[in-house]
C-alpha cells in the first residue's frame, strides 16, 4: 500500500479574542476526509502529539493538535523528565472544564473551514491528561468517535473542580475507546471497573482496552513505553476511526 503524502503546518485558532497555536497535518489527496482533534498530554504540543497527528494524516485523516495551555502557558512544550513533569503538572491544574471544551469546539469550527474535511466526520484523541480532556470532549455533539488513552482522574474530578468526569458519560453521543495499562500507579484497576462499567450502562459500542503496562505506553519516549500495547492500541484506533469514516451511527440503549 502506497504511503499516504502529507503536509504539515503550524495554525492559529480564533475563539474569541484567543488565538490558539495548534498544529496541522492533511493528506495531500483531492476530496474532502474525516478530521481527528489530537488532545496533548501534559507536556504540550510536542514531537510526540506532532508524531501521532503525523502518523493520523498518514492514514487519510486531517487532524490538528491546539495547545490546550494557551490561556496559561502559551509556546510550552517540552520533554519527560521529572522536572517538566512537575512544570506540566502546575499547568494542568490551572486549566477549567468549561474553557477545555470552548477551545476545542473552536477548533472543530476550525476543521469546518478547511476545504480537506468532511464536516460531519470529526473525532478526538488523547494522551494522559488529553486523555481525560478527550473523554470531556466525547460529550460534545460534533465528536462522532473518541479515543482516550489513560485518562487519570476521570473517575475522581474534572479539570477547574465540579462533579468528577464520569457523571458525565450518558453525554456521550458517539463512540468511545479507551485504553489503560493495568500497572499504571496513577489510575487504580477500581477506577479502570467504573469507567467500564459506566461506559457500558450507556453503549454497547463503547470498548475498554486493558494492557500490562505501566503510564504513557503508547509514547516511545516515555519509560513506561511499550510496543506490544501500544501497537495494539493503535489498531483499535484506526478501527475507531475507520468507523466513523463509514458513518458509523452507535446503537445505545435504551433506558
Amino acid at each position: 500500500m502506497t504511503e499516504i503524502k502529507i503536509r504539515a503546518t503550524e495554525t492559529k485558532i480564533l475563539n474569541e479574542s484567543l488565538q490558539i497555536d495548534a498544529y496541522l497535518a492533511e493528506p495531500i489527496a483531492k476530496g474532502r476526509h474525516s478530521a481527528i482533534v489530537v488532545i496533548q498530554e501534559i507536556f504540550g504540543v510536542n514531537s510526540h502529539i506532532r508524531d501521532v497527528t503525523d502518523r493520523l494524516a498518514r492514514e487519510g485523516y486531517v487532524a490538528i493538535a491546539p495547545a490546550i495551555f494557551q490561556r496559561t502557558a502559551p509556546g510550552f512544550n517540552v520533554g519527560y523528565s521529572e522536572s517538566e513533569t512537575k512544570q506540566g503538572r502546575v499547568y494542568k491544574d490551572q486549566t477549567q472544564a468549561t474553557q477545555l471544551l470552548s477551545d476545542i469546539q473552536a477548533t472543530i469550527a476550525y476543521l469546518r473551514t478547511l476545504p480537506s474535511v468532511k464536516e460531519d466526520a470529526i473525532g478526538a484523541i488523547g494522551f494522559c491528561f488529553g486523555g481525560h480532556v478527550a473523554y470531556l470532549a466525547a460529550t460534545l455533539p460534533d465528536i462522532k468517535a473518541t479515543a482516550s488513552f489513560y485518562g487519570a482522574g476521570i473517575a475522581t474530578m474534572t479539570p477547574g473542580g465540579g462533579v468528577p468526569t464520569i457523571a458525565h458519560t450518558s453525554e456521550i453521543q458517539g463512540m468511545l475507546y479507551a485504553f489503560f495499562g493495568t500497572q499504571d500507579p496513577l489510575i487504580p484497576i477500581e477506577q479502570i471497573d467504573q469507567i467500564e462499567a459506566e461506559l457500558q450502562k450507556c453503549s454497547e459500542t463503547h470498548r475498554v482496552f486493558r494492557y500490562a503496562a505501566g503510564h504513557g505506553f503508547s509514547c516511545d519516549q516515555r519509560s513506561d513505553y511499550s510496543p506490544k500495547a501500544a501497537g495494539d492500541a493503535w489498531e483499535h484506533v484506526k478501527e475507531l476511526f475507520g468507523g466513523m469514516r463509514e458513518n458509523f451511527v452507535p446503537l445505545r440503549k435504551e433506558g
